[in-house]
């Protein structure tokens, strides 16, 4: 009988938390349910870690703040290139968003998209953690959203279905399918290639059916979607950008809830990312090449650059870096090059 009236007490104790925690949120007029954006599904690491966010934020806050995760860019129709603007506008209350799909709004962001400029994770840690990384979340803080975290979406790896590509000539017209992004039209321009934008979820459909022969995006999306079943069996690992990815709230959201929720949010943001980061690097590493041993498995032929060979790929879209590089601004570029350059390896 004591065991009984114990469970029922702590029974209604939890009950009375979740009614206190449910009145508190109705008073501070917080939402039943905010909406976070994500271009993939949740099986990916890009997804994952926003599922983890999103577990975090309402185990920390008990409940007072739950967050639906929408993958597939869904709440813009599939349209990533406008998810930024749609979490300006408040159509969006959160995301995991990609720095290139955002660049049009934030056109610093295109400073990780610039040709060959880190060549190891070392060089992307040192500029998300560093200066730069302080200065971008300035101007998309200026730019009406509220950052919090740096996660990441990987290096971006050529996969095609025609032949291997070594040198830059190998993808003289060769049809590939890029993100909405001026410079990755420039970048692909400059190799010969004849670049074709659009959206993820257009891309899988046309590389099935021929319509494109390639694309570019890191390993994890290349296995998530067995892309080597829709002729994608030649990859050849270049390293040419890395695709940060950053955790923000719209800034009436974020401006709705308590200084302390705030706080649990920020640091949920901030343990999430740091997951997501170490599962997107699992499996795609010098030390960890678990991945490529799969991908491989599946009749896939896998080429690495030699040093030469990736020296003709930065050589030839050398120009479109130089143009950028003053479009994004000199001096972010300069602190980004000296960044790398001081960087621990």
């Amino acid at each position: 009988m004591k065991l009984r009236a114990l469970f029922k007490a702590f029974s209604l104790s939890v009950a009375a938390i979740a009614c206190s925690s449910a009145a508190y949120a109705q008073d501070n007029n917080y939402k039943p349910e905010y909406k976070l954006s994500i271009v993939v599904n949740t099986q990916f690491p890009w997804g994952q870690g926003a599922q983890i966010w999103s577990d975090l934020v309402k185990e920390r806050t008990e409940g007072r703040i739950n967050i639906k995760i929408y993958p597939g860019t869904s709440l813009v129709q599939g349209d990533q290139t406008r998810e930024f603007t749609a979490i300006r506008q408040g159509l969006i209350d959160m995301a995991v968003g990609s720095t290139i799909n955002w660049s049009p709004q934030v056109s610093q962001l295109n400073i990780f998209s610039m040709p060959f400029l880190m060549p190891d994770y070392a060089a992307v840690d040192a500029l998300v953690q560093g200066e730069v990384g302080k200065q971008l979340f300035t101007l998309i803080e200026k730019a009406g959203v509220v950052p919090l975290a740096w996660g990441e979406n990987g290096y971006r790896q050529l996969s095609n279905s025609k032949h291997p590509i070594t040198l830059p000539n190998d993808m003289k017209g060769m049809k590939l399918r890029v993100v909405g992004s001026p410079l990755y039209l420039d970048t692909f321009t400059a190799l010969g290639a004849n670049p074709v934008q659009m959206s993820w979820a257009d891309a899988q459909p046309a590389l099935a059916s021929g319509a494109v022969d390639g694309q570019e995006n890191p390993l994890s999306i290349y296995q998530g979607s067995k892309l080597y079943n829709v002729g994608q069996k030649y990859l050849t690992l270049w390293n040419y950008v890395n695709d940060p990815l950053v955790f923000v709230v719209n800034k009436n959201i974020w401006n709705s809830w308590t200084e302390q929720d705030r706080e649990i949010v920020r640091q949920a943001a901030l343990d999430a990312a740091k997951q997501e980061i170490a599962i997107a690097r699992k499996g795609v590493t010098p030390e960890d090449d678990s991945m490529l041993k799969e991908i491989a498995s599946h009749g896939v032929e896998i080429t690495s650059l030699t040093p030469e060979q990736h020296d003709a790929f930065v050589k030839v879209t050398q120009p479109v870096f130089d143009k950028w590089k003053v479009r994004i601004g000199t001096e972010l570029v300069d602190q980004a090059l000296k960044d790398i350059e001081n960087r621990k390896k």
